[in-house]
């Protein structure tokens, strides 16, 4: 199935809106943030610190009495440089732009499985900047197989985790980590979608290069398919 066709597909399995983090969280608790280079000039602080992060969005969504701050699809973003996980010298080889979409909120808020599926493989990918606690589920819906990947979990999300186990959508899978669990970030859950996951094992690229960056376009549809996350409005939008 082409590119286009997928994402059809993906539109197609739900009229609105599918919850990955807390359901009781209400839509109009969310707000669109801009994390991308072209709006480096707002933020006015040590990117490398995870501490002045989680105070900067803390700000951010007291300013409207927000709970979630979302976004980052393809976002080219100078936040990975702080990481020699990410950095190269070789400026199409550097490793910028985001592949899922991040929902920064309050550490131990529950993660849900977006469908019915299994776990394919989880683990804790700890290297600075990372993913940290990491969980991987494997979809099968009409014929269709892929995979949807949830970063920046905390360490208990990865006990009691079997392999091939069945998950139905809406389940809690874990809990946002803190930034000694995380990779070092403030709280939020990466949420991709990858369509093949190749050999990869509690681990999927979250961040690509200009140089391959069409490959992971195809693999990894945007996750608002599902999410439906682009349909919210509200005064803040940087959008």
């Amino acid at each position: 199935m082409n590119l286009e066709k997928f994402n059809q597909f993906l539109n197609q399995l739900s009229k609105k809106g599918l919850p990955v983090i807390d359901a009781d969280i209400s839509m109009n608790k969310y707000i669109k943030i801009d994390l991308s280079e072209k709006n480096k000039e707002e933020f006015d602080f040590d990117i490398s610190s995870s501490k002045d992060w989680e105070n900067y969005l803390h700000s951010y969504l007291n300013q409207g009495n927000f709970s979630v701050a979302f976004g980052g699809y393809l976002e080219q973003r100078n936040l990975y440089d702080r990481s020699n996980y990410f950095k190269n010298l070789k400026e199409n080889d550097k490793r910028n732009i985001h592949l899922g979409i991040d929902l920064w909120c309050k550490q131990d808020t529950k993660v849900l499985a977006v469908l019915d599926g299994e776990v394919h493989s989880f683990k804790n990918n700890n290297n600075h900047g990372n993913y940290g606690p990491t969980v991987i589920l494997k979809h099968k819906i009409d014929g269709q197989k892929f995979y949807t990947l949830y970063g920046h979990l905390s360490i208990s999300s990865l006990k009691n985790l079997s392999k091939g186990s069945k998950v139905l959508k809406g389940t809690t899978i874990g809990f946002i980590g803190n930034s000694s669990v995380n990779g070092d970030y403030s709280p939020h859950l990466h949420f991709q979608i990858i369509r093949d996951i190749e050999s990869y094992f509690g681990d999927y690229p979250g961040v690509a290069s200009k140089k391959n960056i069409e490959f992971y376009k195809n693999n990894c549809p945007d996750p608002n398919l599902l999410l439906k996350l682009n349909k919210i409005n509200n005064s803040m939008n940087y959008y």
